[in-house]
């Protein structure tokens, strides 16, 4: 009884070693990119003050200035969705130059000879940089867009009770809690699935090219588009890129609904880009195995 008693603390430890073991280095390069890549929260952060101190001119200034009632709900409610615009195209773009130069910039620095000699495998790099790319940055954007608009949410509040008006009004149309949703579905819908494969292959030319990885992220796509214009005087290669890229009336990820969530779960455009987005990971982690520091 003793025996086994004393067997099973001991096997439990040491699977829970086994996970810290296993955990731990993908934890701490998180933890890393979150450490030498500020921009990553700074850029947001920097986007929606500029919101916040545009917002609070216009509900004190236009708003209280404006006669009418309905007029100055409007123009209350209006830039909610212009800070929702902003915080998630600043956050858009530094995903893009993040992933650039994730890769890229560790063998430009010849930090990676440092890194190389700790106990983290490539494999362990190269998921960290696409986690904080495809899940980190579009949260980030998120949390910051819906505090943003919260301040802006109170803010307008106080302009409405001393207006007189109805703070209710203003509540229904800003629908925060409901917008808030909205605004979740289409990061985890689009910033994350949909733009997978975008990452994925900023990694690899980050991975590969020994200068200018934006140019070597922009030419190929260019060039194959130019190439099959000429020769056979189509546009399919660009077409698909404007399909994933930046939508079309049937992609199912543009459904503002929840319930086609499942359509766009079972769609075969998400699967397709999502193997290719595994394809271009592998081949990242490869190239960072063998890769010199420049």
């Amino acid at each position: 009884m003793n025996t086994q008693s004393n067997v099973t603390p001991d096997v439990s430890r040491a699977s829970q070693e086994s996970v810290m073991t296993r955990t731990h280095p993908f934890y701490w390069s998180v933890r890393r990119e979150l450490w030498e890549y500020r921009s990553i929260y700074i850029a947001p952060l920097v986007a929606a003050g500029v919101t916040l101190l545009g917002y609070l001119i216009a509900s004190i200034g236009r708003a209280l200035s404006t006669p009418d009632p309905v007029k100055r709900l409007t123009v209350l409610e209006e830039p909610f969705n212009f800070a929702m615009g902003l915080i998630l195209g600043t956050a858009f773009i530094v995903g893009i130059f993040y992933c650039l130069d994730a890769l890229y910039g560790e063998r430009r620095d010849r930090s990676i000879l440092f890194w190389k000699s700790l106990p983290v495998s490539d494999l362990t790099t190269v998921l960290a940089k696409a986690t904080v790319g495809v899940l980190i940055v579009p949260l980030i954007a998120f949390v910051i867009t819906v505090v943003t608009q919260s301040i802006m949410l109170l803010v307008s509040t106080a302009v409405v009770r001393a207006s007189g008006l109805d703070v209710a009004t203003l509540w229904n149309k800003v629908a925060l809690f409901q917008t808030s949703l909205g605004l979740l579905y289409h990061i985890v819908t689009v910033h994350m699935l949909w733009y997978a494969p975008l990452y994925g292959w900023l990694l690899l030319v980050s991975a590969w090219a020994r200068r200018a990885p934006f140019l070597w992220a922009v030419l190929p796509p260019f060039a194959i588009g130019a190439l099959e214009k000429i020769a056979l005087n189509t546009s399919h290669f660009a077409d698909l890129l404007k399909y994933r890229f930046m939508g079309s009336t049937d992609a199912p990820h543009l459904a503002a609904s929840h319930d086609s969530f499942a359509m766009f779960l079972g769609s075969p455009g998400l699967w397709i880009g999502l193997i290719i987005t595994t394809v271009f990971l592998a081949a990242a982690v490869r190239l960072r195995r063998y890769r010199d520091p420049l």
